[in-house]
């Protein structure tokens, strides 16, 4: 899936999740979804592949579910860096953050296949 079309999905797979989570909040124009998106794939492309082999033991104990409080710590740092470029992204609280995690991955997951079987790939 092309770079653009990523961002686009990551926009409205938090759009979404701060529609239907109360303890997500994002105050900005529509171009700033675009920004947050663009942060949050970074942050999910670099520093999640760390934190997965770090917590790799946590991860097996768990029988993957572990992946899930991973995902919720990527929206609370998504929070911080977006901060640092004045975006008002907050995440109040970490079952918030959790049910994110799990709203923006099924969002995700579900506007993949259905471009993928639209054959924009």
């Amino acid at each position: 899936m092309g770079f653009i079309l990523g961002i686009l999905v990551n926009a409205a797979a938090l759009y979404v999740a701060v529609q239907l989570i109360e303890g997500l909040d994002f105050q900005g124009e529509w171009y700033q979804w675009l920004i947050l998106a663009l942060i949050f794939g970074v942050m999910n492309a670099i520093v999640k592949p760390i934190l997965k082999i770090l917590t790799l033991p946590i991860t097996v104990i768990t029988l993957g579910l572990f992946l899930v409080v991973l995902n919720a710590i990527m929206l609370y740092l998504t929070g911080w860096v977006a901060g640092l470029f004045d975006l008002t992204f907050t995440v109040t609280g970490f079952i918030d953050a959790i049910l994110g995690g799990v709203v923006i991955a099924l969002v995700g997951t579900v506007l993949h296949w259905a471009l993928g079987k639209m054959g924009v790939d």
